[in-house]
């Protein structure tokens, strides 16, 4: 998993802040109350602190057009205001990076997993060639924020703002993120953040993904991989194992045994509970959280021919499934 070290959230110094730990160090946990956060989100109050995450912009008449060849996603005629996510794929059709990107009418803005900014600066750089367009990093000077679905809370005039299904990213001022906080609360932590991004089985880079995954294997086609497309790195992959094979690994939801005090771990391994403890290795937990409603729930992958209706294991904990890419 990739770690990274930026300054602290301010934020952190709110009452009841609990730090982040690994990937999501630099942003609050939790402020005391995990289930209470998650209730406020899910019924639409609330705002949730990912100023950790990287913010990089793309300007130059030529953007679009530009990142139309490099990215999963068909941007090359994006409205402005419309939100969407793509992806960057090695050669081999693996996941490198995935932006969550919004077209202002003159800056392409997008935040990306924590870390990797730096990485993803670098390659798009070396694609530049002949185009018009500039990269910048823009964390030092645009936190990102959540606004849970639902919410009324209002946008400061001039804040760039991506509207999703599940809520809407703001890309604020950093200097203004203490001020939109006091006045925009309650605040949510990201473990309350994570357990609803569980419940709605939405992949994350770095968690869902390893050094080999595929887009299918996840979901992914569709939201963050356009089909009709034309050439980009990896596209190559991505059309034969659409068009002609099948994906090694699929994504899939647990209900996890509520009766455990333990949380099975990301790397957890699966098996199938008729073989117990010693069975074969048939996948692993990448993301485990706490519902307040569901309980425990985890994403993992499983290989592909695991029976959808079978029985599972997570380390020693009972794990039903949910199906969420098909085998």
């Amino acid at each position: 998993m990739l770690q990274h070290s930026r300054t602290a959230s301010p934020l952190l110094s709110r009452p009841g802040a609990v730090p982040a730990e690994g990937h999501d160090e630099g942003v609050a946990a939790h402020y005391g109350d995990l289930f209470r956060e998650q209730r406020a989100l899910a019924d639409g109050r609330g705002l949730v602190d990912l100023s950790h995450r990287g913010v990089v912009a793309v300007t130059g008449d030529d953007r679009l057009s530009w990142l139309h060849l490099l990215l999963t996603q068909h941007v090359s005629d994006l409205p402005a205001g419309q939100a969407t996510e793509a992806l960057i794929l090695s050669a081999h059709g693996h996941i490198e990076h995935a932006l969550y990107l919004v077209d202002d009418g003159e800056t392409a803005w997008m935040h990306v997993e924590p870390g990797t900014e730096e990485a993803l600066i670098a390659y798009l750089e070396s694609m530049k060639f002949f185009y018009r367009v500039e990269v910048a990093e823009r964390t030092a000077d645009v936190a990102v924020v959540h606004l849970p679905a639902g919410s009324i809370a209002e946008v400061p005039r001039g804040v760039v703002v991506r509207e999703t299904p599940h809520g809407r990213d703001l890309f604020l001022p950093r200097a203004d993120l203490e001020t939109y906080a006091d006045a925009n609360g309650p605040l949510a932590g990201i473990l309350a953040y994570e357990a609803l991004r569980v419940e709605t089985h939405r992949p994350r880079v770095g968690f869902e993904t390893d050094h080999r995954t595929i887009p299918h294997e996840l979901g992914w086609i569709g939201s963050a991989v356009h089909l009709q497309k034309g050439c980009y790195r990896g596209q190559e992959t991505v059309a034969r194992v659409h068009n002609l094979g099948k994906p090694p690994r699929r994504l899939v939801f647990l209900h996890l045994d509520g009766s455990e005090v333990h949380l099975p771990g990301p790397g957890t391994p699966i098996r199938l509970a008729a073989d117990g403890e010693e069975g074969r290795k048939l996948g692993f937990i990448t993301t485990s959280a706490r519902h307040h409603e569901l309980g425990p729930i985890a994403l993992a992958l499983v290989k592909r021919n695991v029976p959808v209706d079978a029985e599972l294991l997570a380390g020693d904990t009972a794990a039903a499934q949910e199906t969420v890419v098909e085998p």
